[in-house]
Protein backbone atom coordinates (compact mmCIF):
# COMPACT_ATOMS: atom_id res chain seq x y z
CA UNK A 1 0.00 0.00 0.00
CA UNK A 2 1.33 3.39 -0.74
CA UNK A 3 3.17 5.50 2.17
CA UNK A 4 0.52 8.24 2.26
CA UNK A 5 -1.70 5.90 3.65
CA UNK A 6 0.34 4.69 6.78
CA UNK A 7 -1.15 7.43 8.91
CA UNK A 8 -4.29 6.09 10.83
CA UNK A 9 -7.04 9.08 11.91
CA UNK A 10 -8.21 10.40 8.53
CA UNK A 11 -11.70 12.08 8.39
CA UNK A 12 -11.14 11.16 4.48
CA UNK A 13 -8.89 8.67 2.66
CA UNK A 14 -8.84 7.16 -0.37
CA UNK A 15 -6.70 3.83 -0.67
CA UNK A 16 -5.27 3.07 -4.16
CA UNK A 17 -8.38 4.16 -5.79
CA UNK A 18 -8.74 3.86 -9.80
CA UNK A 19 -11.61 5.03 -11.59
CA UNK A 20 -12.57 4.63 -15.22
CA UNK A 21 -15.51 4.88 -18.05
CA UNK A 22 -15.71 2.53 -20.32
CA UNK A 23 -12.04 2.10 -21.39
CA UNK A 24 -10.59 5.52 -20.23
CA UNK A 25 -8.98 5.31 -17.19
CA UNK A 26 -9.63 8.65 -15.13
CA UNK A 27 -7.74 7.70 -11.83
CA UNK A 28 -5.20 4.84 -11.44
CA UNK A 29 -4.36 4.13 -7.71
CA UNK A 30 -4.29 7.36 -6.20
CA UNK A 31 -4.11 7.34 -2.26
CA UNK A 32 -4.40 10.13 0.03
CA UNK A 33 -5.83 11.37 3.40
CA UNK A 34 -7.21 14.26 4.43
CA UNK A 35 -6.86 14.93 8.80
CA UNK A 36 -9.12 16.58 10.84
CA UNK A 37 -9.45 20.41 10.41
CA UNK A 38 -6.99 20.81 7.84
CA UNK A 39 -8.17 22.57 4.29
CA UNK A 40 -6.62 20.08 1.47
CA UNK A 41 -6.03 21.75 -1.73
CA UNK A 42 -5.91 19.37 -5.33
CA UNK A 43 -4.88 20.98 -8.15
CA UNK A 44 -3.72 19.99 -11.65
CA UNK A 45 -4.71 20.40 -15.56
CA UNK A 46 -8.22 19.79 -17.09
CA UNK A 47 -9.00 16.25 -17.19
CA UNK A 48 -6.72 15.06 -14.44
CA UNK A 49 -9.80 13.81 -12.13
CA UNK A 50 -9.89 16.20 -9.65
CA UNK A 51 -13.83 16.74 -9.81
CA UNK A 52 -14.30 12.76 -10.26
CA UNK A 53 -12.37 12.22 -6.88
CA UNK A 54 -14.72 14.57 -5.52
CA UNK A 55 -17.55 12.82 -6.53
CA UNK A 56 -16.47 9.82 -5.16
CA UNK A 57 -15.17 11.31 -2.03
CA UNK A 58 -19.22 12.21 -1.69
CA UNK A 59 -20.34 9.24 -3.09
CA UNK A 60 -21.80 10.03 -5.89
CA UNK A 61 -19.70 8.01 -8.16
CA UNK A 62 -18.13 4.43 -6.99
CA UNK A 63 -14.44 3.49 -7.54
CA UNK A 64 -13.11 0.88 -10.08
CA UNK A 65 -10.99 0.05 -7.86
CA UNK A 66 -9.83 0.45 -4.36
CA UNK A 67 -11.58 2.04 -1.38
CA UNK A 68 -13.11 5.67 -0.04
CA UNK A 69 -13.26 6.13 3.63
CA UNK A 70 -15.01 8.32 6.05
CA UNK A 71 -13.74 8.78 9.32
CA UNK A 72 -11.44 5.18 8.96
CA UNK A 73 -14.68 2.90 7.71
CA UNK A 74 -15.12 2.32 4.15
CA UNK A 75 -18.11 3.37 2.37
CA UNK A 76 -18.63 0.61 0.73
CA UNK A 77 -19.27 -0.90 4.57
CA UNK A 78 -22.31 1.11 5.23
CA UNK A 79 -25.79 0.32 4.95
CA UNK A 80 -27.94 2.64 2.70
CA UNK A 81 -29.53 4.25 5.92
CA UNK A 82 -25.76 5.09 7.42
CA UNK A 83 -25.03 6.43 4.00
CA UNK A 84 -27.55 8.79 3.86
CA UNK A 85 -27.00 10.12 7.57
CA UNK A 86 -22.90 10.18 6.87
CA UNK A 87 -23.36 12.17 3.56
CA UNK A 88 -25.56 14.93 5.28
CA UNK A 89 -22.35 15.59 7.42
CA UNK A 90 -20.74 16.51 4.13
CA UNK A 91 -21.27 19.48 1.99
CA UNK A 92 -20.68 20.18 -0.96
CA UNK A 93 -20.44 23.85 -2.96
CA UNK A 94 -20.79 22.48 -6.93
CA UNK A 95 -18.19 23.93 -9.56
CA UNK A 96 -21.52 25.52 -10.76
CA UNK A 97 -23.35 26.29 -7.58
CA UNK A 98 -25.99 24.11 -8.71
CA UNK A 99 -28.90 25.87 -7.22
CA UNK A 100 -32.32 24.79 -8.40
CA UNK A 101 -33.36 27.02 -11.28
CA UNK A 102 -37.24 26.77 -9.85
CA UNK A 103 -36.59 27.44 -6.21
CA UNK A 104 -36.08 31.04 -4.85
CA UNK A 105 -33.01 31.74 -2.93
CA UNK A 106 -34.95 31.01 0.26
CA UNK A 107 -36.29 27.31 -0.57
CA UNK A 108 -32.58 26.06 -2.34
CA UNK A 109 -31.00 26.76 1.43
CA UNK A 110 -33.83 25.70 3.19
CA UNK A 111 -34.08 22.56 0.89
CA UNK A 112 -31.48 20.27 2.80
CA UNK A 113 -33.32 21.03 6.27
CA UNK A 114 -36.53 20.49 5.28
CA UNK A 115 -35.62 17.31 3.72
CA UNK A 116 -33.62 16.09 6.01
CA UNK A 117 -34.38 17.34 9.78
CA UNK A 118 -38.08 17.82 11.73
CA UNK A 119 -37.54 21.89 12.39
CA UNK A 120 -39.96 24.32 12.70
CA UNK A 121 -40.60 26.71 10.37
CA UNK A 122 -39.23 29.37 12.12
CA UNK A 123 -36.27 27.22 13.04
CA UNK A 124 -35.32 26.87 9.40
CA UNK A 125 -36.47 30.83 9.14
CA UNK A 126 -33.54 31.77 11.49
CA UNK A 127 -31.18 29.23 9.76
CA UNK A 128 -31.41 30.75 6.34
CA UNK A 129 -31.10 34.20 7.48
CA UNK A 130 -28.00 33.99 9.70
CA UNK A 131 -26.45 31.20 6.64
CA UNK A 132 -27.07 33.95 4.00
CA UNK A 133 -25.81 36.41 6.70
CA UNK A 134 -22.94 34.52 6.73
CA UNK A 135 -21.91 34.40 3.64
CA UNK A 136 -22.12 38.35 3.23
CA UNK A 137 -25.71 38.30 1.30
CA UNK A 138 -29.12 39.98 3.55
CA UNK A 139 -32.27 38.41 3.78
CA UNK A 140 -33.70 40.83 1.07
CA UNK A 141 -32.71 38.50 -1.49
CA UNK A 142 -34.33 35.76 -0.08
CA UNK A 143 -37.09 35.28 -2.51
CA UNK A 144 -35.33 36.20 -5.96
CA UNK A 145 -34.42 32.99 -8.22
CA UNK A 146 -31.19 32.21 -9.67
CA UNK A 147 -31.40 33.36 -12.86
CA UNK A 148 -31.50 36.69 -10.83
CA UNK A 149 -28.56 36.45 -8.90
CA UNK A 150 -24.39 37.12 -10.11
CA UNK A 151 -22.17 34.69 -10.92
CA UNK A 152 -20.92 35.33 -7.51
CA UNK A 153 -23.95 35.82 -5.50
CA UNK A 154 -24.79 32.15 -6.89
CA UNK A 155 -21.68 30.85 -5.36
CA UNK A 156 -22.35 32.63 -1.83
CA UNK A 157 -26.08 30.68 -2.15
CA UNK A 158 -24.32 27.50 -2.94
CA UNK A 159 -22.23 27.78 0.12
CA UNK A 160 -25.07 28.98 2.43
CA UNK A 161 -26.78 26.24 1.22
CA UNK A 162 -24.28 23.61 1.89
CA UNK A 163 -23.80 25.39 5.84
CA UNK A 164 -26.79 25.35 6.57
CA UNK A 165 -26.41 20.92 7.54
CA UNK A 166 -23.60 22.19 9.67
CA UNK A 167 -21.09 19.55 8.39
CA UNK A 168 -18.14 18.22 9.69
CA UNK A 169 -16.82 18.25 6.03
CA UNK A 170 -17.09 21.02 3.21
CA UNK A 171 -15.82 20.35 -0.64
CA UNK A 172 -15.16 22.93 -2.75
CA UNK A 173 -15.36 22.23 -6.55
CA UNK A 174 -13.83 25.09 -8.54
CA UNK A 175 -15.49 27.06 -6.18
CA UNK A 176 -14.30 30.58 -8.15
CA UNK A 177 -14.43 29.44 -11.29
CA UNK A 178 -15.86 32.49 -13.41
CA UNK A 179 -15.66 34.92 -11.31
CA UNK A 180 -13.54 38.09 -10.96
CA UNK A 181 -10.84 39.10 -9.26
CA UNK A 182 -12.79 40.78 -6.24
CA UNK A 183 -15.31 38.38 -5.99
CA UNK A 184 -12.77 35.13 -5.90
CA UNK A 185 -11.00 37.02 -3.06
CA UNK A 186 -14.61 37.13 -1.40
CA UNK A 187 -14.84 33.42 -2.07
CA UNK A 188 -11.49 32.49 -0.79
CA UNK A 189 -12.03 34.75 2.57
CA UNK A 190 -15.46 32.81 2.69
CA UNK A 191 -13.55 29.40 2.73
CA UNK A 192 -11.20 30.71 5.22
CA UNK A 193 -14.08 32.32 7.82
CA UNK A 194 -16.05 29.03 7.43
CA UNK A 195 -13.05 27.14 8.92
CA UNK A 196 -12.12 29.71 11.60
CA UNK A 197 -15.90 29.47 12.69
CA UNK A 198 -16.86 25.69 13.09
CA UNK A 199 -14.59 22.79 13.37
CA UNK A 200 -14.47 21.82 9.63
CA UNK A 201 -12.54 19.92 7.66
CA UNK A 202 -12.08 21.27 4.17
CA UNK A 203 -10.95 19.96 0.36
CA UNK A 204 -10.67 22.51 -1.89
CA UNK A 205 -10.55 21.37 -6.10
CA UNK A 206 -8.85 24.49 -7.63
CA UNK A 207 -7.23 26.05 -10.91
CA UNK A 208 -7.06 29.28 -8.82
CA UNK A 209 -3.42 29.93 -7.87
CA UNK A 210 -4.70 33.00 -5.32
CA UNK A 211 -7.02 30.15 -3.68
CA UNK A 212 -3.88 27.97 -3.55
CA UNK A 213 -2.05 30.41 -1.72
CA UNK A 214 -4.63 31.68 0.30
CA UNK A 215 -6.50 28.70 1.94
CA UNK A 216 -4.24 25.51 1.60
CA UNK A 217 -2.83 24.33 4.68
CA UNK A 218 -1.59 21.11 2.26
CA UNK A 219 -1.76 20.81 -1.65
CA UNK A 220 -1.73 17.39 -4.24
CA UNK A 221 -1.16 18.07 -7.44
CA UNK A 222 -2.81 15.44 -10.11
CA UNK A 223 -1.49 14.45 -13.39
CA UNK A 224 -3.52 13.22 -16.81
CA UNK A 225 -2.98 9.69 -16.96
CA UNK A 226 -2.60 10.39 -20.78
CA UNK A 227 0.66 12.16 -20.18
CA UNK A 228 2.53 9.21 -17.83
CA UNK A 229 3.81 6.33 -18.44
CA UNK A 230 2.66 3.07 -16.36
CA UNK A 231 5.19 3.41 -13.64
CA UNK A 232 5.05 6.67 -12.58
CA UNK A 233 2.13 7.98 -9.33
CA UNK A 234 -0.17 10.19 -10.57
CA UNK A 235 0.11 12.33 -7.55
CA UNK A 236 2.91 14.29 -9.04
CA UNK A 237 3.40 16.84 -5.62
CA UNK A 238 2.08 16.97 -2.41
CA UNK A 239 2.90 19.76 -0.02
CA UNK A 240 2.55 23.19 0.92
CA UNK A 241 1.63 26.14 -0.87
CA UNK A 242 5.02 27.84 -0.70
CA UNK A 243 6.73 24.02 -1.12
CA UNK A 244 5.08 23.79 -4.76
CA UNK A 245 5.62 27.99 -5.87
CA UNK A 246 9.39 26.68 -5.26
CA UNK A 247 9.17 23.46 -6.60
CA UNK A 248 12.19 22.66 -9.64
CA UNK A 249 9.76 19.42 -10.82
CA UNK A 250 8.92 20.93 -14.44
CA UNK A 251 5.65 19.98 -14.12
CA UNK A 252 4.48 21.32 -11.06
CA UNK A 253 6.82 24.81 -11.91
CA UNK A 254 4.56 25.12 -15.24
CA UNK A 255 1.59 24.70 -13.34
CA UNK A 256 1.41 26.58 -10.41
CA UNK A 257 3.59 29.19 -12.70
CA UNK A 258 0.74 29.44 -15.53
CA UNK A 259 3.69 28.77 -18.11
CA UNK A 260 3.49 26.95 -21.08
CA UNK A 261 6.81 25.01 -20.83
CA UNK A 262 6.53 21.71 -23.18
CA UNK A 263 2.71 22.13 -23.56
CA UNK A 264 2.77 23.84 -27.13
CA UNK A 265 5.05 21.43 -28.15
CA UNK A 266 3.07 18.73 -27.27
CA UNK A 267 -0.39 20.38 -28.14
CA UNK A 268 1.06 20.45 -31.37
CA UNK A 269 2.32 16.76 -31.74
CA UNK A 270 -1.01 15.82 -30.39
CA UNK A 271 -2.56 17.68 -33.54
Amino acid sequence: MNDRTANEGYVIELRNVSRQFGTQQVLRDVSFGVRRGETLVVIGESGCGKSVTMKMIMNLLQPSQGDVLWNDRSIADRSPRELHRDRLRIGYLFQGAALFDSLSVYENVAFGLKQNTRLKTEEIDQIVVERLREVGLSESISQKKPAQLSGGMKKRVGLARALAMTPEVMLYDEPTTGLDPVMTDVINELILQTRASRPVTSIVVTHDMSTVKKVADRIIMLYPLARLNATEDQIVFEGTAEEAFQSDLPRVHQFVHGEAGDRIRELAEAS
